[in-house]
């Protein structure tokens, strides 16, 4: 009872908390109800009702001198089912009111809602004058409802969305608008589309070729979805439309199939931004234009003939035709305005012809210097991408690739690096990000890129280091406990290491990897192959009979010419039964004799997700943290970060860099394989299955 009691509380709060913040639409969704209740709308249909007319818009109520119908048919529904479509139209209100305020969301439903139907009623004016019987038919209607300012403002709503789904948005609401003009054909069809155009012409923030590559090829196949969607809709249910009515099943069964083949076999293509693709979509496009202006121009003899009835029955899907061709003229004309984001190639590897060496990486590193994550692109599996303005490590996975770090080089070149390897992935076809960008890369990312901090690069400062101090504690402690264990330190490389103490370092992996239930990590985690690398330091802990507690490898991170600047902590290891504060005692020993050695900085890397979202970060942050809580049993990332924070660190923030929120899921997707490349299907399930039980 309590329980649900608070969740009774919680969704009361909720409640109260829209309201306050979109007063504006819930009165008139309350004004709605409240007419609804007083004429019996809500359960009778109101064009069944003897005042129907004296209230309802239309062109014989405006030549019957009732001007004010297009205010009373504002707050009369039509039908009671027609009262859920209407109410769950409002959300753009709802949206438009929280951005800009009631006064901007009212003054658009009231400009919306009496310019929309004004609108339709001066077009139906005119075009019935042509001998038109759609616009005859339509004319003679009468309508009420809501839906034309509600439609206007969800218009609106989608020019205030961020990128990619402000595009994405427009392209719904389009759809829906044209469909329904189309092929639906009714009064209240009209009056929606009046208010599309109106609000497109006052916001113009329909702009498709100031998006993303990436993003024109979404688009494209949205909009190649939904006209595969109409051909099996309009061959499936009965339309009333511009170009005359058609029964179901009145089309042609194989014209219709031809168009969904044609569909699902280009539809990746255009995703991937292949030119053949292009190509067909166009050729297809103008192929359906081109019968659709045929059977125009028949039709259109045939009635002026007077023939038109007489071989009815023989051309039933004239309508369907032509509708669906002009729906194929405004796909054709959006692909060909975005017929640059169509110019992938097939991939012959992102780095080219001439692929960059480890060596060359190293080379370049120690000319120029690198950040914390540098040295990592000279691992297997990595490669380098050559650009004018230094060389960006990645990754290729599962159609994205991942950049690790800043571009290696000279910092003046970064902007034309990460600018390059964005240009080089989206011909291939490639989603791009960067991972692990720091603040200096943010600041030259692409235009319209976006950053978001994944990690905190936790930084010790040796200059001067001093153990002093309560904050030093527990460090101090380790160093009595291994002086009492007879436990020492000494750095090292491994192959200068004899064959008995690799063996124990071997053995100690072996055993913390089969403790997971996923196969060791990857990407921005080595494992000893790597540590076997010469530049790369050891640090052992090593008792009185010659036993290893634990080790730690360490990266190096160069400056400019060469000069050795510090050191990444990579692998982190110990044995079972060991001295216990073992990570304590190796840490701090690695800090104090690094600082002997002149190094500048420790990086003890960063810990994933486990940085604190501050309020006004976003709602991807927000997700970020609670993704972070719930992984925690799993996989510790906030307890790893609490542990760093025993040596006192600073924080640099570690960031993701992405086109738009669009990539998101695939970018996820693709570092999850690339920390973990050799994990199978039944591994990952495993893993859920004790993500979901907290273990």
């Amino acid at each position: 009872m309590t329980a649900a009691r608070a969740g009774a509380g919680r969704l009361w709060g909720a409640m109260r908390s829209a309201v306050r913040r979109s007063p504006a639409t819930f009165a008139l969704v309350g004004i709605l109800l409240l007419v609804g209740v007083i004429t019996q709308g809500l359960w009778s249909p109101a064009n069944e009702q003897p005042w129907f007319e004296w209230v309802a818009y239309g062109l014989p109520s405006l030549e019957a001198g009732r001007w004010w119908t297009p205010i009373t048919g504002t707050f009369i529904i039509i039908t009671p089912l027609v009262y859920i479509p209407t109410i769950l139209g409002f959300v753009g209100m709802a949206y438009v009111e929280r951005r800009k305020g009631t006064r901007v969301a009212l003054t658009w439903y009231g400009l919306g809602q009496l310019a929309s139907v004004a609108g339709a009623m001066l077009f139906l004016l005119v075009a019935s004058t042509l001998a038109w019987p759609w616009a005859q038919d339509l004319a003679d209607d009468l309508d009420v409802g809501a839906s034309g300012g509600s439609m206007a403002l969800l218009a609106v709503a989608a020019g205030l969305l961020p990128a990619p789904w402000r595009q994405r948005a427009w392209i719904l609401v389009f759809g829906i608008a044209t469909i329904g003009v189309l092929f639906i054909g009714g009064f209240a069809d009209l009056v929606h589309a009046v208010a599309i155009v109106l609000a497109l012409a006052i916001d113009r923030s329909f702009r498709i070729q100031r998006t993303t590559t990436q993003e024109q090829r979404v688009i494209a196949l949205l909009a190649l979805a939904m006209l595969g969607a109409v051909q099996v809709i309009a061959l499936v249910v009965p339309t009333r439309g511009p170009f005359g009515q058609t029964s179901s099943l009145d089309g042609s069964v194989a014209d219709v199939l031809i168009d969904v083949i044609v569909i699902a076999l280009i539809g990746r293509g255009l995703l991937r931004g292949r030119r053949w693709a292009w190509v067909v979509a166009v050729v297809f496009a103008v192929v359906n234009v081109l019968i659709a202006i045929g059977l125009a121009v028949l039709l259109v003899l045939l009635v002026r003939a007077d023939a038109l009835d007489q071989v009815e029955d023989a051309i039933g899907d004239f309508d369907t035709t032509i509708a669906s061709g002009v729906l194929w003229l405004a796909f054709l004309v959006l692909i060909i305005v975005t017929k640059r984001a169509f110019r992938a190639r097939p991939r012959r590897g992102l780095g080219g012809a001439d692929p960059v060496t480890s060596a060359t990486v190293r080379e370049t590193i120690r000319e120029h210097g690198g950040g914390t994550l540098s040295w990592m692109a000279t691992w297997d599996g990595m490669d380098a991408l050559r650009t004018p303005g230094g060389l960006v490590p990645f990754q290729t996975q599962l159609g994205v690739a991942i950049a690790l770090g800043d571009p290696i080089g000279p910092l003046t070149g970064r902007a034309e690096a990460l600018a390059d390897f964005a240009e080089r992935a989206e011909l291939q076809a490639l989603v791009p990000c960067v991972f692990g960008a720091d603040s200096a890369s943010v600041a030259v990312a692409p235009a319209g890129w976006r950053s978001l901090v994944i990690a905190d690069d936790t930084i010790v400062d040796l200059p001067g280091l001093e153990f002093t101090g309560k904050a030093w504690a527990s460090v101090r402690q380790s160093f009595s406990r291994a002086e009492r264990d007879g436990v020492v330190f000494r750095v090292s490389t491994l192959a200068a290491e004899p064959w008995a103490v690799r063996q124990q370092l071997k053995a100690i992996s072996e055993t913390w990897v089969d403790d997971k239930d996923l196969p060791e990590m990857r990407f921005t985690l080595g494992r000893l192959e790597e540590a076997a690398d010469p530049e790369v330091r050891i640090a052992l802990a090593v008792d009185a009979e010659g036993r290893v507690d634990g080790f730690l490898s360490w990266l190096p991170v160069f400056g400019p010419d060469g000069v050795h600047d510090g050191w990444t902590l990579d692998l982190m290891r110990r044995r079972d039964g060991g001295l216990p504060p073992v990570m304590e005692f190796l840490i701090g020993s690695s800090a104090r004799h690094f600082a002997a050695e002149g190094a500048r900085i420790l990086s003890l890397s960063g810990a994933p997700l486990a940085h604190e979202a501050a309020p006004d970060d976003g709602p991807i942050a927000a997700l970020l943290g609670h993704l972070s809580a719930a992984l925690e049993p799993v996989y510790g990332f906030r307890s790893l970060h609490r542990f760093k924070q025993k040596f006192n660190p600073r924080e640099e923030p570690m960031h993701l860099l992405y086109r738009d929120e669009g990539d998101l899921p695939r970018i996820a997707a693709g570092l999850t394989r690339a920390f973990l490349p050799d994990a199978s299907v039944r591994q990952f399930a495993s893993a859920g299955l004790d993500l979901v039980r907290g273990r």
